[in-house]
C-alpha cells in the first residue's frame, strides 16, 4: 500500500514538472518568433537586415501575461517589416542574464547598422507597452534604404549601378514603413527609389497616372521596357513582382539547433583559457565588457547601448489630434520640420531631433514624469494649418519647437537661435515646472470628443480583434 502511494505521488509530481516545463507564454501558432537558444538569438541579431524587437519574459510573470495580447497584435501588424521575437527566461536563464535582463518583461530593440560590417545596436525599448506604441516606435526606427528621386536626380539614380531598379510613385513626401521594408528585402540586389507626384518630368516619363504606382526598371541598357505593376500595393505582392528582376534576401532563419553539448563544453574550455591568458596581459576589463554586452561569439566591443530612441513621427492629422489636440489632451512637445529632403538631412535639424530624443531618454532614465515628444513633418496636412494658426507660417524651412496643452488651452514656442541641448532642456524644464509665459491656444484647434452611444449587444465589442494599422503607401 505504501509503495503504491509513493508511486502515485511520484507520478503526480512528474506530471506537474512536465506541465511546468512545457509551459510557454506563446502557443505554437503565435506570430511571435520564439527563441530557445543562444545560437538562434545570434542568428536574429547578426544576419537580419530588418529591425527586431525581442521580449525576455517568464511564463509566470503577471506583467508578461498582460503584455501578451498587445505584443501579438503588434507582431501581426509588423509582419514582414520588423522581426518580433520572445525568449522564455525560465528555460534560458544564462542567455537572458548575458543580455542584461534584470526584470520581466524586458524589451530590447535591435537595429542593423546602415554601414556594412558594423555591429548592430541593441537598446532597451522605452515606450508604452501597448500594440500601437510598439508599432509606432518600431516603424519609426526601421532603416530607410529608399532613395528619394526628383526630376533633377533621376539620371543620377539610373546611372548609379547596372543592377535592376524600381520606382515607387506616391503623393506623400514621407517614406511609409511598407516601402522601407520592401527596400530592405532587396537590399544589395535592387535599388528602390521614391518619386513624389509633383515631379512631373519623371511622372510623365513613365506614364504614371494614378498614385501610388510601382514601376520596375530591368537591369542593363538592352532596351527592356519598364514594367508597371498592376496588383495590390501590399508588401508581399510587391515583393513577388520585383522578384522577377532580383532575388530578395532570405528572411532570418532561427530554426537552428543549439550546438552539441561536447562542442559547447570544448568551446567554453577554450574561452576560459583565452580569458586567463588575456588577464595576464592586463586585458581582463576589456574582455569582461565585450562578453557581457552581447551573445555574439566574436564580439570585440559592447553592442548593448542604452541610448536614446528617436522620437516618433506623427504622419496624419488624426494621429496629431488624438495625441495632442483633443479637449482632454495633456502637454505635448512638437517638433515641426520641413518636408524638404535637403532640410531633413541637414545636420542642424538632425541635431535638434537628437537633442529631443536624448532629453526624453534622460527623463525616462531618471524616472521623472515627462511629456510625449513628436516630430510633425510638413507632409502632415495639419502641420501648415497649425503653424498658420499659431502665427509661425512665415519660416516654414526651420525647426519649430512648440509645447501645447489642449486641455488647459495654452501653447508656448521655443524662441531664439540657440538650439543646443542645454538651451532646449532649460526651455523644457521651465514648462515642466510651470514657469514662463504661455500663449492662449486658439479654440478652433482643439478637437471636441464625440459622444458615441454604447452598443446594445456587448458581445459585438469582443467579436473581432482590431489590428493596429501602420501608415500606408
Amino acid at each position: 500500500m505504501l509503495t503504491n502511494t509513493v508511486l502515485a505521488v511520484v507520478a503526480v509530481l512528474a506530471q506537474m514538472h512536465s506541465a511546468m516545463a512545457a509551459d510557454s507564454l506563446y502557443e505554437k501558432g503565435s506570430p511571435i518568433l520564439q527563441i530557445t537558444n543562444k545560437k538562434q538569438l545570434n542568428e536574429l541579431i547578426n544576419t537580419s537586415n530588418h529591425t527586431s524587437i525581442v521580449e525576455f519574459y517568464a511564463p509566470w510573470c503577471g506583467h508578461c501575461k498582460n503584455l501578451k495580447g498587445d505584443y501579438e497584435k503588434a507582431a501581426r501588424s509588423l509582419a514582414g517589416m520588423v522581426n518580433v521575437a520572445a525568449v522564455n527566461c525560465d528555460e534560458t536563464r544564462e542567455l537572458c542574464s548575458s543580455m542584461g535582463v534584470q526584470g520581466f518583461p524586458t524589451l530590447k530593440i535591435v537595429r542593423p547598422s546602415k554601414t556594412p560590417g558594423r555591429k548592430p545596436v541593441i537598446e532597451d525599448y522605452q515606450g508604452q507597452r501597448t500594440a500601437g506604441s510598439i508599432v509606432d516606435s518600431l516603424t519609426s526606427q526601421m532603416n530607410n534604404h529608399v532613395v528619394k528621386v526628383t526630376d533633377a536626380t533621376l539620371d543620377a539614380f539610373l546611372a548609379a549601378n547596372e543592377g535592376p531598379k524600381a520606382l515607387l510613385f506616391t503623393e506623400k513626401g514621407t517614406t511609409a514603413p511598407t516601402t522601407k521594408a520592401l527596400a530592405t528585402d532587396f537590399l544589395g540586389a535592387l535599388s528602390l527609389g521614391q518619386v513624389r507626384s509633383k515631379e512631373k518630368v519623371t511622372v510623365d516619363k513613365y506614364g504614371v497616372t494614378k498614385f501610388p504606382a510601382l514601376v520596375l526598371l530591368p537591369a542593363g541598357d538592352d532596351g527592356k521596357e519598364p514594367v508597371v505593376y498592376d496588383g495590390k500595393m501590399k508588401l508581399k505582392e510587391m515583393a513577388a513582382f520585383l522578384s522577377q528582376a532580383a532575388e530578395p534576401n532570405k528572411p532570418v532563419d532561427i530554426n537552428v539547433a543549439a550546438p552539441p553539448k561536447k562542442a559547447k563544453a570544448d568551446k567554453e574550455k577554450k574561452d576560459k583559457a583565452e580569458k586567463k591568458a588575456e588577464k595576464k596581459e592586463g586585458k581582463a576589463d576589456e574582455e569582461e565588457t565585450a562578453t557581457s554586452s552581447t551573445p555574439t561569439e566574436q564580439q570585440t566591443a559592447p553592442v548593448i547601448v542604452q541610448s536614446a530612441i528617436p522620437i516618433p513621427t506623427v504622419h496624419t492629422p488624426e494621429k496629431l489630434q488624438s495625441s495632442c489636440l483633443g479637449e482632454k489632451s495633456h502637454t505635448c512637445v512638437l517638433a515641426f520640420i520641413s518636408d524638404n529632403e535637403a532640410n531633413n538631412n541637414d545636420k542642424a535639424t538632425q541635431d535638434v531631433l537628437d537633442h529631443l530624443a536624448e532629453l526624453a531618454h534622460k527623463n525616462a532614465q531618471a524616472k521623472r514624469a515627462t511629456f510625449p515628444f513628436y516630430v510633425v513633418p510638413a507632409s502632415n496636412e495639419a502641420s501648415a494649418l497649425l503653424l498658420k494658426a499659431l502665427g509661425l507660417e512665415e519660416k516654414t524651412d526651420q525647426v519649430h519647437l512648440v509645447a501645447v496643452n489642449a486641455r488647459r488651452g495654452w501653447w508656448r514656442h521655443f524662441e531664439g537661435d540657440d538650439l543646443s541641448f542645454k538651451t532646449i532642456e532649460s526651455w523644457f524644464d521651465a514648462i515642466r515646472m510651470g514657469e514662463g509665459a504661455k500663449e492662449k491656444l486658439p479654440a478652433s484647434l482643439v478637437v471636441k470628443a464625440e459622444v458615441k452611444e454604447e452598443p446594445k449587444e456587448e458581445a459585438k465589442t469582443e467579436a473581432k480583434e482590431e489590428e493596429v494599422k501602420h501608415e500606408e503607401l
